[in-house]
């Protein structure tokens, strides 16, 4: 291949996936997902890690089957993106020091009130006056704990994971709501075509499901209060939606130049062909209403590509019924009298909104829908919404040849990143 061959439309080096991991409720390992995903299965259930008497919503997408030493989101988000990553690399056939960046998406965490009352009562009788948190800060001033510092800090699960993989330089957490997992792959895209890196490690992860943060999003009536059946609950851009369904997970890609990827002869999965990101600022958690930061994030992303067309979009999905119609009208501005005809669907339909981890886990499942050929469903599509005309490839899967995917990630706060992946450099 010629050098040109290894450059982009803007001349920039073209981004390669060469290794991809992924833990959901719907199991651990892409090949256990995929099957699931593709079958039509929903990993939504019961809530039983928490009791959860007497709250609006019972059910979760949560990730049951991965052991963490001690019971907190820290630790169990760093489990899962562990596991994730290590089947990345492997798949990649990358061993030892990884020596590229990491760019990890991760939940913003804080310990929990039940974790709160338990220090506080190991406070001084001098130090009791006052309400619980108070007397919580009392107990952290007078006996620091690096181990309880380590336990709540989101940032020690990057520093965790880089010593683990050898990667280089600083790592970078960040936490962009729902759009965190592709933000942190548009960094590693970003790091690659400035030619910093000839590699770069995305991961996205969130196992911060815990009983306060239902009741938090509960406030905001953005959970599905439909627990029976569980797995009926998710069901976008159907009529009777009625909010999202709180899950747990983590994906890992390997990003690499194609250039180092076909010198050291590694298997090119897909290419990471262009990236958009904006900010809404009309409300801490809804989106504006005319959708324009969407239209103008999907835009930036095919313009990114060099392309106007896809053959498939992985939606965001999230069976809310404001940001489903939202992201329907978004798509509807950009591609306009073509939309009926592109597949759309949604896989938190069967895992559930997996919030700090939705767009790695999604750009994962969008790869493996071109090499497979076959688009995944969006189930519970029993009661269409007459004002969202799509084709959500209903309940169940298709076989389609794709070449170009759109993947959107719209998340509270105001925070859009859409990427388009291609099956081939060109």
């Amino acid at each position: 291949m010629t050098k040109a061959a290894f450059r982009d439309h803007l001349g920039r080096p073209i981004v390669a996936v060469t290794g991809m991991g992924v833990v959901t409720s719907l199991g651990q390992g892409l090949a256990d997902n995929w099957a699931a995903l593709t079958g039509g299965v929903s990993g939504i259930h019961a809530i039983t890690r928490f009791p959860v008497d007497g709250l609006n919503t019972r059910i979760s997408g949560m990730v049951d089957f991965v052991d963490v030493p001690v019971e907190n989101p820290v630790e169990r988000s760093y489990a899962y993106a562990r596991e994730t990553t290590d089947e990345a690399l492997a798949q990649a056939g990358l061993s030892g020091d990884f020596g590229g960046p990491l760019f990890l998406a991760a939940p913003p965490i804080e310990p929990d009130w039940r974790d709160r009352f338990a220090l506080a009562d190991r406070a001084a009788p001098s130090q009791r006056p006052g309400d619980a948190y108070d007397r919580f800060l009392a107990v952290l001033r007078e006996n620091p704990s690096p181990a309880l510092h380590e336990a709540w800090a989101f940032g020690s699960i990057s520093e965790r994971l880089s010593d683990r993989y050898g990667t280089r330089g600083l790592p970078v957490t960040l936490s962009t709501a729902c759009a965190s997992g592709a933000t942190a792959i548009q960094l590693g895209v970003e790091a690659i075509r400035q030619g910093r890196t000839d590699r770069a490690l995305t991961v996205g992860t969130d196992g911060s499901v815990t009983a306060e943060a239902l009741i938090r999003f509960a406030l905001l009536s953005a959970l599905s209060t439909q627990n029976d059946p569980p797995q009926k609950a998710s069901k976008p851009f159907s009529k009777d939606r009625d909010g999202f369904v709180i899950a747990e997970g983590a994906a890992t890609l390997v990003l690499e130049s194609l250039e180092s990827a076909v010198a050291r002869g590694a298997r090119v999965l897909g290419i990471l062909k262009g990236c958009g990101e904006k900010a809404d600022h009309f409300h801490r958690t809804r989106s504006s209403p005319d959708g324009g930061p969407a239209i103008a994030t999907i835009r930036a992303a095919l313009e990114d590509a060099g392309i106007d067309e896809v053959g498939y979009i992985n939606a965001h999905g999230t069976s809310t019924p404001e940001n489903d119609k939202m992201e329907y009208l978004s798509m509807s501005a950009v591609f306009g009298e073509k939309l009926p005809a592109i597949p759309v669907s949604s896989n938190k339909s069967m895992i559930g909104h997996t919030l700090t981890a939705a767009g790695a886990v999604e750009a994962v499942f969008s790869i493996q829908t071109m090499l497979t050929g076959t688009l995944p469903p969006t189930i519970n599509y029993q009661n269409p919404d007459p004002a969202i005309v799509l084709d959500v490839v209903p309940n169940v899967k298709r076989d389609a040849a794709v070449t170009a995917v759109l993947s959107n990630s719209f998340g509270f706060g105001g925070q859009n990143a859409s990427l388009v992946m291609t099956a081939e450099p060109a």
